[in-house]
């Protein structure tokens, strides 16, 4: 690269990032704040030193404060994704740019996707563009290699400020899958990999009482390696929730069983026939993370997928978290979409809303610093034109912890470059 493109390049990286945190009040909005203070419909959400220092219909403006006049838009905490995958893969048909997974037969539980981030991802400021502003990454299984593998391993939370230190709190969940999938990884048999689970479940807890006799070899030999075992630790003891990714109505009751006869704190992925069992979740008290718009029999265990499976679920008192139906990668822009898609097929719209704010919070621990608007919490905030389930609404400001976003994407760049007017070539293209 030439002296005058490197130049162009850091002037266009330090123009593109974020402004250090200031104290802001952002006025003349709608706020749907999903917490405290409820639905505000014309007020001021006053932000200072990168937290909510006020939110209300009659605030002081500070006199220090940057205005920002929402011109009649709706203000939303920052949208919290789960199951993401963003800054873990960049080209998925690149396999040295993907970290989401792995394939080494002595690592499962203990592989830990924080460790291999990268901040600079260009998916980040097109899901943030989609108002996402944390998300919970999940490791995933390989396409390759990974029949051995009984766990995907254990998720991260990050923050999409788009900086080095983006990990907000490792390790917050294991990862699992059953049905189908862990079957076959089993050996072929659903019931194989409940055997399989239980048996290594027994080998944690023999360990963790047994370490001392562990290290002198005075132990029964376990199924899984030692930092398998550690990793598992805090899961059998019900201090890390298992994410069980499962949908046929009897497979997510063989999990319930199972969680109840285990003791452990899990977190279904999928339920595409949730509908189905409805109340025996809500009796077990187990949220639930659903693709809105999964509506066709894509698998046999499927087959009972509809479009009302969300509003079902709600109106039967489970805890529901909306994730990205496409992966939670390239297309996470849309999860605002896919939730406006559940609300037109009888979920709530407030529930809606707090289905990708304060409940995959509330899920994965961190609502004490985000998913609603309340006073003391991390300032993820953002303004949109309107309506936030509304395709057509577009953010005006994106704020995580304070600092206020670029709204530039590589997309929006190759927009503008593709759309100025570009001098003919001799094939009369540009």
């Amino acid at each position: 690269m030439s002296a005058r493109g490197i130049t162009a390049l850091l002037t266009a990286l330090l123009a593109s990032a974020p402004v250090a945190a200031q104290t802001i009040a952002i006025t003349n909005v709608r706020i749907l704040s999903m917490g405290r203070a409820g639905e505000v419909a014309r007020g001021t959400v006053v932000i200072r030193d990168g937290r909510i220092a006020a939110v209300g219909a009659e605030i002081a403006i500070p006199a220090d404060a940057r205005l920002i006049d929402g011109k009649g838009g709706v203000v939303t905490p920052g949208f919290v994704l789960a199951d993401g995958r963003m800054g873990l893969m960049d080209v998925s048909q690149v396999p040295l740019s993907v970290d989401r997974a792995q394939h080494n037969p002595a690592l499962s539980a203990a592989f830990d996707v924080s460790q291999g981030l990268n901040p600079d991802s260009v998916v980040i400021p097109v899901a943030r563009l989609g108002g996402i502003t944390r998300a919970i990454l999940a490791p995933d299984y390989d396409d390759k290699g990974d029949r051995d593998l009984q766990f995907a391993g254990q998720a991260a939370v990050v923050d999409l400020g788009q900086r080095p230190d983006m990990v907000m709190r490792p390790r917050v969940a294991m990862i699992l899958e059953l049905g189908e999938n862990g079957a076959e990884r089993a050996g072929g048999a659903r019931g194989a990999a409940l055997a399989e689970l239980r048996a290594t479940l027994a080998d944690v807890r023999d360990y963790a009482r047994r370490r001392a006799a562990y290290e002198r070899g005075q132990t029964r030999d376990y199924r899984l390696s030692r930092v398998d075992l550690e990793a598992l630790v805090p899961v059998v003891e019900g201090r890390m929730p298992i994410v069980v990714t499962v949908d046929r109505a009897s497979d997510i009751l063989e999990v319930l069983a199972l969680a109840r006869e285990e003791r452990l704190k899990i977190i279904l992925d999928g339920a595409a026939e949730g509908w189905r069992v409805a109340d025996r979740i809500a009796q077990a008290n187990v949220p639930v993370i659903l693709d809105a718009r999964l509506d066709l029999p894509n698998s046999f265990e499927q087959l009972g997928a509809r479009n009302d499976n969300a509003a079902r679920l709600f109106a039967a008192g489970v805890t529901i978290t909306i994730k990205d139906g496409e992966g939670g990668s390239y297309r996470a822009r849309e999860l605002r979409y896919d939730t406006g898609h559940a609300v037109a097929h009888g979920l709530p719209y407030v529930a809606a809303l707090a289905a990708i704010t304060i409940n995959p919070a509330k899920m994965f621990g961190i609502d004490d610093r985000v998913g609603s608007l309340d006073i003391g919490k991390d300032a993820d905030v953002v303004l949109w034109s309107g309506d936030p389930l509304e395709p057509l609404s577009q953010p005006g400001a994106i704020f995580v912890r304070g600092i206020e976003q670029s709204l530039t994407t590589r997309q929006t760049e190759l927009r503008d470059r593709y759309l100025a007017k570009q001098p003919l070539g001799r094939a009369g293209a540009p």
